[in-house]
């Protein structure tokens, strides 16, 4: 079977699920026929951008109503929406791209309450979905439901096989715990490199000051070592908490260390989000931990077989005293901007693909690269759990314990990542020559000045 004819079959079973499932639905509008302008994101893969069209021609055909789309690539698609809520000339619906923007947009009352839309089906979602889209409106005062979750995303582990095994290891000697996990790619490396295999390094941490993959990263050690709680789900900041502080400083030191010690790329420091995945494609790291598996998926649809399968996906391994460490979930949502003129339909779009069965079918076309936020989809249809890769993002990310982002609770936490507070701590270590206790208070400070901007009632 040729890769086009597989990705085809693909396609054409997802999509026939959804067809099957879409045309005749309990919340579609049937009154007077309306347009609503959306802007979407351009899909990762064709067939994700052929499914929406599906989609979008399913509703259409159900409804009446006609939905006047733009499928926009990632980085436009976020000008575009900066440059609407600016203007206020906004159209009817988008996602949240980037991420956080749901939370300061709803902070500054640029959203309309779409509760009634996520009441549709609250019960099928996750607690975290529910949390992030529950936000707060420091004009109402009040929190309340400014997106409809549809997709999660989270951090897994990516490792190549043949590297751990010639290293003479197998997956299954890799330790467990936090700490204990991530040295042992300082020992594959070290092996290797005493078979001449000079250009590989163990891990693939991004510490760079300019992108969103080191935020993240920070925040997965933060909370592996127990400063989850260092933004509450009151708004509150508790950098004064000393667990905390204790999670912020242990942050700093291991992947700070890891790099002075040479088991990252020396570019680590000045990577862009994408550079990690080619050095991976480029077996230049042994493992990467990186948000969905886009990494998997890539060589999948270049119709690399063998790579995909020497490929291996993994969770993330418990804290250092053994528990389960919760995954830091982002979820996309649509969004509908005050000054949006076709609401009813917006929402009754929304209403229709948020059913999990045609939520299913969608997120499917898509090879599971965004999971969806549903635990019941995973359960009812054993396609998300067929595949190694997609099993273990799966499990993660939809049927495993996760937490939504800091920013949710407070958008004070997007401004602390989108001015770089804690990798710039990374590097204040790896340049600047401070410590890492003189890091993070000099980080600290500066988060508490950006939190005051933020005050919730």
């Amino acid at each position: 079977m040729t890769k086009a004819t597989t990705r085809r079959s693909l396609l054409r079973n997802s999509l026939g699920l959804l067809t099957a499932g879409a045309l005749a639905r309990p919340y579609i509008a049937r009154a007077a026929a309306k347009t609503a302008t959306v802007w979407w994101v351009q899909g990762f893969a064709q067939e994700e951008d052929v499914a929406f069209r599906k989609l979008v021609a399913d509703y259409e055909k159900a409804s009446g109503n006609t939905i006047d789309y733009a499928l926009i690539p990632f980085a436009p698609h976020r000008q575009k929406i900066v440059s609407a809520m600016t203007s206020g000339v906004v159209p009817d619906l988008f996602p949240n791209n980037p991420v956080e923007i749901l939370a300061l947009y709803a902070w500054d009352n640029k959203l309309v309450d779409v509760t009634d839309v996520v009441e549709t089906q609250k019960p099928q979602y996750t607690e975290t979905a529910l949390l992030t889209s529950f936000c707060y409106n420091s004009v109402e005062k009040r929190r309340s439901y400014y997106a409809v979750p549809y997709t999660c995303a989270v951090r897994p582990n990516h490792l190549w096989r043949p590297l751990i095994e010639k290293a003479g290891h197998t997956i299954e000697d890799i330790p467990k715990t936090w700490d204990a996990y991530y040295d042992f790619f300082k020992e594959v490396q070290k092996k290797l490199r005493a078979q001449r295999m000079r250009n590989v390094y163990g891990m693939g941490f991004q510490l760079n000051t300019t992108g969103n993959d080191s935020n993240a990263l920070f925040d997965y050690f933060l909370i592996a070592y127990g400063g989850k709680d260092i933004v509450s789900e009151d708004g509150k900041l508790h950098v004064d908490d000393p667990r905390v502080k204790e999670a912020a400083i242990k942050t700093v030191i291991y992947p700070t260390t890891a790099y002075k010690e040479g088991f990252v790329p020396p570019g680590a420091i000045n990577w862009n989000d994408a550079d990690d995945n080619n050095a991976f494609h480029a077996k230049q790291i042994v493992m990467d931990l990186d948000g969905t598996i886009s990494t998997e998926v890539a060589v999948l649809s270049q119709g690399k077989k063998d790579d995909y399968n020497d490929m291996v996906t993994m969770g993330l391994p418990l804290s250092n005293d053994g528990r389960p460490v919760p995954s830091e979930a982002l979820h996309t949502g649509g969004l509908i901007p005050q000054g949006a003129k076709n609401i009813e339909v917006a929402k009754d779009f929304l209403k229709f693909l948020i059913q999990p069965e045609v939520l299913n079918s969608y997120l499917k076309a898509g090879l599971g690269r965004n999971i969806p936020c549903m635990p019941s989809i995973a359960k009812n249809d054993s396609w998300w759990l067929a595949d190694p890769h997609r099993a273990a993002y799966t499990r993660q990310g939809l049927l495993g314990p996760t937490v939504p982002n800091f920013w949710v609770f407070n958008p004070a936490y997007a401004s602390v990542e989108n001015t770089h507070v804690w990798p710039t701590a990374w590097a204040d270590v790896i340049n600047g020559g401070l410590t890492p206790q003189a890091a993070v208070e000099k980080a600290f400070k500066r988060v508490e000045e950006i939190f005051a901007k933020y005050p919730i009632s």
